[in-house]
């Protein structure tokens, strides 16, 4: 039985204190200011660290995100844009 694969493999649950949303959006965004409230709540109920980053202010994020702001990022890698689905974000954080 050893080097056998078993055929349903478990993945250890994600830790979502490991994780970081990141919020791309701009000041004055009606989107991005939901976006926030629903990222802060399922950040604070699960423990994962958010940060926010203003798309007017680096011209990398503008050039890559403008027409799909507010984007989310979980772990550096896109998760959302336009509206943001707590459930499907608790879900990607592990929780």
């Amino acid at each position: 039985m050893a080097g056998m694969t078993p055929l349903l493999s478990r993945r250890a649950r994600k830790n979502p204190a490991d994780s970081t949303v990141t919020l791309i959006g701009k000041p004055g965004c009606h989107l991005c200011d939901a976006a926030e409230e629903v990222i802060a709540e399922v950040c604070g109920e699960l423990g994962a660290r958010w940060e926010k980053k203003d798309i007017t202010q680096d011209e990398e994020l503008h050039r890559r995100y403008w027409e799909q702001i507010p984007v989310v990022l979980v772990d550096g890698a896109q998760h959302d844009f336009w509206r943001v689905d707590p459930a499907r974000l608790r879900k990607a954080l592990g929780g």
